[in-house]
């Protein structure tokens, strides 16, 4: 028991993958496999913004790291033809070496702030319309043809990815991947310098943490993270095309991190990007309308949830003060003395 107190994060994320595991035993329907993949594919997003976020930078250029990954992959398996297996680590380099090169210009030594924002959404808005306006890449009508993984045959088993299930464990294995990653990330030294950075970054460096070389570690490693999730969303969609990397989208990156609850690294953008994937559908009819509920969303979260769903606790708590503070003034009005 003592042991299970002292490591029940790690538990309790067991428990997690333990019963997201057992959802195709339970739903077999393709509709709600997808989105069960599409959460894990937003929840990875959403994970990237906080981990640059904790930097005391605001990354609005997640997505195009993304589309980078997602487009390598597919180039790499349509036009030269290698394998997927192959193309998904490729293509996660391929990001990885993007994201240095930009890093170091976006990134200058202790800086960061409203120039590196500026700077990231400039990236995240004409990405889409780059891509778009090249021959090469498909143009507006994208890369179509993308070969899905080829099988694995193991002794007793062959998995073939003719349906949404092996998906969705490849999903799985890759968030997994992302949190293993994550967590290394955060609970090495990189982790804490990064932490003090984001509190006050003039203090960080006036102890000698180097904030241009972990700033650009978070940016470098998250924006790897993204080209790796990339590449296995075009290989699942099966095509990609420029319109899914618009500016939109990395508006409700930071909605999946902001909704969970960016205290919490990996639970708070799962929670985000469940709430942001099924509520859509749940009110597709009114498809036009998908945007201003997304607003409304975001005005209520900052004004009575600012620490997201998972912070509600807090909350409850000093609503539980608030009541018996009214409550102690209220019976001390009726006894007659004077409420202060």
């Amino acid at each position: 028991m003592n042991m299970i107190l002292r490591h029940k994060r790690v538990f309790g994320l067991l428990i997690g993958i333990v019963i997201y595991g057992l959802i195709p035993v339970f739903i077999k329907s393709p509709y709600y496999l997808d989105l069960f993949i599409a959460v894990l594919v937003n929840a990875v997003l959403g994970m990237m913004f906080i981990m640059t976020l904790r930097t005391g930078l605001i990354n609005m250029g997640v997505i195009p790291f993304l589309g980078i990954g997602a487009y390598a992959s597919a180039i790499l398996s349509t036009k030269l033809h290698l394998s997927v297996w192959a193309c998904m680590p490729l293509a996660t380099i391929f990001t990885a070496v993007i994201a240095l090169i930009l890093g170091a210009l976006l990134i200058s030594s202790g800086s960061g702030g409203l120039s590196f924002v500026m700077l990231t959404s400039v990236i995240g808005m004409i990405f889409s319309v780059l891509i778009g306006n090249t021959p090469f890449l498909g143009a507006w009508n994208g890369i179509p043809n993308i070969p899905p993984p080829e099988a694995i045959t193991l002794p007793f088993l062959t998995i073939a990815f003719v349906n949404k299930i092996p998906f969705f464990y490849l999903a799985m294995l890759i968030f997994l991947i992302v949190i293993l990653a994550s967590n290394a990330f955060y609970s090495a030294w990189t982790g804490t310098a990064c932490n003090a950075i984001g509190t006050n970054s003039r203090l960080a460096e006036s102890i000698g943490i180097n904030i241009f070389r972990y700033r650009l570690a978070a940016f470098v490693l998250s924006s790897t993270l993204c080209g790796l999730i990339g590449s296995f969303f075009a290989h699942y969609q099966t095509f990609v095309v420029p319109d899914s990397f618009g500016m939109w989208q990395n508006i409700y990156v930071q909605i999946y991190a902001i909704l969970g609850g960016m205290s919490f690294a990996t639970l708070g953008p799962l929670v985000g990007s469940a709430v942001m994937t099924f509520f859509p559908e749940m009110i597709r009819s009114t498809r036009e309308a998908g945007p201003i509920f997304t607003g409304i969303i975001l005005v209520l979260l900052i004004m009575f949830l600012p620490e997201g769903l998972l912070g509600i606790g807090k909350y409850r708590h000093n609503l539980q003060s608030v009541k018996k503070a009214l409550s102690s003034m209220f019976s001390k009005s009726k006894s007659g003395a004077r409420p202060i």
